[in-house]
Order: C-alpha cells, then sequence, then structure tokens
C-alpha cells in the first residue's frame, strides 16, 4: 500500500500566493502583471490581479474577480483572459 508522502512546509492555503503572469504592453511600457490567489473560508478559491512591480508601495489591483470551486478552475478562469481584457483590467484600475 502506498503511503502519504510528508508535506513539511507547504504554505497555509489560506495565506495569499502570488504568481507572476506575462507583461501587458500598455502605451508603449511593460506593465508586470501577477496574480494573487487564495483560499477562502468556504473552501473556494479566489484571486485578483495586481498591476506594476513587486516594490510599489500602492500597487493598482482589481477585486477578487477570479472564482473557482478548486485551483484548477480559477486557473482556468485566468487562462481564458485575452490580454486585450487584461489591459482593459489595468485602465479601469489605473484610472
Amino acid at each position: 500500500m502506498p503511503a502519504q508522502t510528508a508535506r513539511y512546509g507547504q504554505p497555509d492555503p489560506h495565506e495569499p500566493v502570488v504568481h507572476e503572469l506575462p507583461p501587458i504592453r500598455v502605451g508603449g511600457m511593460d506593465v508586470a502583471v501577477r496574480l494573487v490567489v487564495r483560499r477562502a473560508e468556504d473552501g473556494t478559491w479566489r484571486g485578483r490581479l495586481l498591476f506594476g512591480p513587486d516594490d510599489a508601495t500602492v500597487a493598482p489591483a482589481t477585486a477578487e474577480i477570479f472564482y473557482g470551486p478548486s485551483e484548477t478552475d480559477l486557473w482556468e478562469a485566468v487562462r481564458d483572459l485575452r490580454e486585450h481584457h487584461v489591459r482593459d483590467l489595468y485602465r479601469s484600475v489605473k484610472e
């Protein structure tokens, strides 16, 4: 019978995890895009986009517009976005 693997050092799924996404090009400049993913208290997965460099004190961000019953479902929603959608989201939070 296979044994369960020990998971030492695994992050708490309720703590947000930041993932780097490909940058977008806006006004001739590249803008960094990051996805912040967390597991909510109800067990669902939620995510929001952050724009700009890591060291920005206040980065433009969306609300938690990504949702999925599993982390895989959330990532499918993110992958379905096209670059022009991400650019429009950036413009909407930048203003």
